[in-house]
């Protein structure tokens, strides 16, 4: 018998080294670059003076037509800048976060808002130029205002930023800040549509702001502003300065490797970025610093709740569609940033997915996780029998969930469970330690002298 083994196969071991080390070279090259300071408003340091008038005005009931609802309620620091629940319980509701009910008596809510709260994560990004679930609000030098929103000519020219400019809007909405007509005065300006005028939404909330006199002294100081000088349009650059001061979710472990420490990442979130930016074709969507190409796409999302009152139904939501009139941006959506996504359930626009794994799984296989969605067991909401009515009226409708079934623009996935559960370390990993523990960002009382919560 010979004893002597072959000749050890050093060029063929050689060449299999050089082509891992070119795939991993590959793979590293379609990694994003790291986020910098200089990629957020004013460096990421905003005045603070600003920061904190934006901070008390984003808590501040005083900016809701019947005082009773604050931009922190649907957004709030202790639920990860959204409320938890699939879709947000707006004016009329009582408490904060998955406990909040749906009011009580002629005070109760009329509908639920009907798209998820999108959290606020690095909203404050130059990059992110286009806001909302269907992008209504976007950056647009072609317009004098300077954004493209549904105030269309009557925006304010004096904005800083579409984050600013995303803030115009959810005190004009009778579901979300405004409230109903007959019951305060800016819920019947937003239901003729008067935002602008001298008794418009926007200036009637100004006047509330300016006849208190903490608020005049905050202005001032963030401003440089007399009492007569305030509108809302700078009260919405103050909260847009807050929300991107203290919600940039820049420091995961993603964030960190991408700055150069490898270690930050296990070996299963290791696995699971590969997924991401290679087989699992996620970054084609999520790419970029923020993991969004701020485009929109049908990804056949299950529609739960009242809809858009698009539709024969009127419980439908075309998306995208009903800002450019282009049916054939029907059901599309903009892609969201993923940081922190770990944090921010329910997902989806209309928070079908209460889970992180189902929301995953529905992206492997978009039409058959849409035709085997349980519309009764998976939404996060407060039920109330004539809201639970209308919850499900899409996904009982055979031809309404045809029509989002065919419109879905996503291909087929196959992923292993043990890739799968790579792929969600990763998503774990885009998780800012500093974000995980939010009750700082929240203060202990409102210049207005409402209350913080019911």
């Amino acid at each position: 018998m010979n004893r002597y083994k072959k000749p050890f196969p050093f060029v063929s071991l050689l060449a299999s080294f050089l082509l891992i080390n070119v795939n991993a070279q590959a793979h590293e090259g379609n990694l994003p670059s790291p986020v910098q300071h200089e990629d957020f408003y004013d460096n990421g340091h905003p005045i603070e003076a600003k920061v904190t008038l934006g901070k008390f005005l984003f808590f501040d009931k005083l900016l809701s037509g019947n005082k009773n609802i604050a931009c922190a309620t649907c957004h709030h620091g202790l639920t990860d800048t959204g409320d938890g629940l699939s879709l947000p319980v707006g004016e009329g509701g009582r408490g904060l976060g998955v406990s909040r009910d749906t009011g009580s008596d002629n005070d109760a809510i009329i509908e639920r808002v009907p798209r998820n709260a999108p959290p606020l994560f690095a909203l404050g990004a130059r990059s992110m130029t286009v806001l909302f679930h269907d992008g209504r609000v976007e950056v647009d030098e072609t317009i004098e205002s300077g954004f493209r929103t549904p105030a269309g000519d009557e925006l304010p020219h004096n904005l800083e930023n579409v984050l600013a400019a995303q803030a115009m809007f959810p005190v004009t909405s009778g579901t979300e800040m405004a409230g109903q007509p007959g019951e305060n005065s800016i819920a019947d300006a937003a239901a003729t549509g008067d935002l602008a005028g001298p008794d418009g939404v926007w200036e009637q909330i100004a006047k509330r702001l300016r006849n208190n006199p903490e608020y005049v002294t905050l202005f001032n100081q963030a401003f440089g502003i007399t009492q007569s000088e305030i509108t809302y349009a700078h009260a919405a650059n103050a909260i847009a300065a807050f929300e991107s001061a203290v919600w940039r979710a820049d420091k995961s472990p993603f964030d960190r490797y991408l700055r150069g420490d490898k270690k930050t990442l296990n070996k299963s979130a290791k696995r699971g970025m590969k997924l991401f930016y290679g087989k699992a074709g996620c970054s084609s969507c999520h790419s970029g610093k923020f993991q969004t190409d701020l485009q929109f796409h049908a990804i056949a999302m299950p529609q739960i709740g009242p809809g858009k009152g698009h539709g024969p139904s009127g419980y439908e939501d075309f998306g995208r569609e009903a800002v450019t009139e282009d049916v054939l941006q029907r059901y599309q959506f903009r892609t969201p940033p993923l940081k922190n996504v770990a944090l921010t359930g329910p997902w989806g626009h209309s928070g079908a997915f209460d889970t992180l794994e189902g929301v995953v799984r529905h992206h492997l296989n978009p039409v058959k996780s849409l035709l085997h969605y349980n519309c009764q067991t998976e939404p996060r909401l407060p039920s109330r029998e004539d809201l639970d009515s209308a919850d499900c009226y899409v996904m009982n409708s055979p031809s309404l969930v045809a029509a989002i079934a065919d419109a879905n623009q996503l291909e087929t996935t196959r992923l292993s469970k043990k890739n799968i559960r790579y792929l969600i370390e990763f998503l774990h990993a885009l998780t800012d330690p500093g974000n995980i523990d939010l009750r700082h960002d929240v203060p202990t009382r409102v210049p207005s002298g409402l209350t913080l919560a019911d």
